[in-house]
């Protein structure tokens, strides 16, 4: 399962989560979080290893903002966070050639049709809880309600996801979630990350199963 670490902002700390060779690695650029890069450190986020994608958190931004922190960090990703249209996420991608991950707010019920209008604009789907700061509450939503999702984009789980929930990501077992987003409950203050829990987090995630290892041993 991939891993994407979302609201990086403190150099050093940047620096010890790539260690841990996360997926993706996500940067704020909305001035009303907590965990907003203000002053980045654009030697660090874009000399970040290639194989962490670098993705750029907005919230109804416009497109010259975000085309200039594409091209100023390097990002291999926008998500885009807010009430986004299609003809935005079809514009980056057109201009800049990036992947477009989309976010849906999600509480304890949702028309999860909606995302079916940005199957052709958005590479990947973000469903996260839905707050007032748009995301990094800490808040979980229904995680129910993905059953109901049915749409051909793969998805990454957001959301108030803390260092106790694998066993509960691994009973989804939803066939288009491809990853988990990491962020507030996994740090010490806003933006800075316990980089133990998040290893040992990853890693019992990344263990087999009881089922996975069966499966190998017939194989062999």
């Amino acid at each position: 399962m991939q891993i994407k670490i979302c609201g990086m902002k403190f150099p050093e700390n940047i620096i010890e989560v790539s260690a841990l060779n996360p997926d993706y690695m996500g940067f704020i650029f909305y001035t009303r979080s907590p965990r907003f890069v203000k002053n980045p450190d654009i030697s660090i986020i874009s000399s970040l290893p290639d194989e962490i994608k670098k993705v750029g958190v907005f919230v109804n931004e416009n497109l010259e903002n975000i085309l200039t922190y594409i091209h100023k960090f390097d990002l291999d990703a926008v998500q885009l966070h807010g009430a986004e249209n299609q003809k935005l996420c079809k514009a980056i991608k057109e201009e800049a050639n990036t992947m477009v991950i989309k976010a849906f707010p999600i509480m304890d019920k949702y028309n999860l049709k909606v995302t079916k209008n940005y199957e052709d604009v958005a590479d990947l789907f973000l469903f996260d809880t839905k707050t007032d700061l748009y995301g990094g509450s800490g808040q979980k939503f229904n995680w129910n309600i993905l059953h109901e999702y049915h749409g051909e984009k793969d998805f990454f789980l957001s959301g108030g996801i803390g260092p106790d929930d694998v066993k509960a990501i691994r009973k989804l077992k939803h066939p288009k979630m491809i990853g988990v987003d990491l962020n507030s409950r996994f740090e010490l203050k806003p933006g800075l990350k316990n980089v133990s829990m998040l290893r040992e987090f990853i890693e019992e995630l990344n263990k087999p199963t009881e089922n996975e290892d069966e499966n190998t041993n017939e194989q062999d």
